[in-house]
């Protein structure tokens, strides 16, 4: 990764809060983030959640938007499965639909994240079955 997914969270999270992205419920965020940030294991777990049910709510909030990409990264290095790189494929492809309004360095890092939660399920990869038969088939002409 060219970028540290960390400090693009901050970033981001710092932009959502200068834009006015989440309106009245900022304090809600800014004290989730305050838990997710300063803790582990199920009690960040829940202010991530949190997080999340916040972004879903308020889905032009482009920065907050990256930010739970962000830190659904750093889920993914604390807690390695399936399902937050389930999440953050979801999340990154609902960004990714439309760089309209968004900060230019989230979508570029946010499609390098992309590709790093798609290859975490293995969608990229081939098996040996497959390598086999794409190297047996018969190309144009022959």
């Amino acid at each position: 990764m060219q970028f540290d997914p960390a400090l693009a969270a901050q970033q981001s999270f710092s932009r959502a809060e200068t834009n006015n992205e989440l309106g009245p419920d900022w304090d809600d965020a800014a004290e989730a983030e305050a838990i997710f940030s300063s803790n582990a294991g199920s009690t960040a777990r829940a202010a991530y959640e949190q997080l999340l049910a916040l972004s879903a709510r308020y889905p032009q909030a482009h920065s907050f938007q990256a930010f739970c990409i962000f830190i659904t990264w750093q889920q993914v290095t604390e807690e390695t499965i399936a399902h937050h790189f389930q999440t953050g494929l979801r999340l990154c492809e609902t960004f990714l639909a439309s760089a309209e309004g968004k900060h230019r360095a989230d979508v570029e890092q946010i499609t390098e994240l992309y590709g790093s939660f798609r290859d975490g399920l293995g969608l990229d990869e081939e098996d040996e079955i497959q390598v086999e038969f794409r190297r047996d088939t018969p190309k144009g002409g022959d």
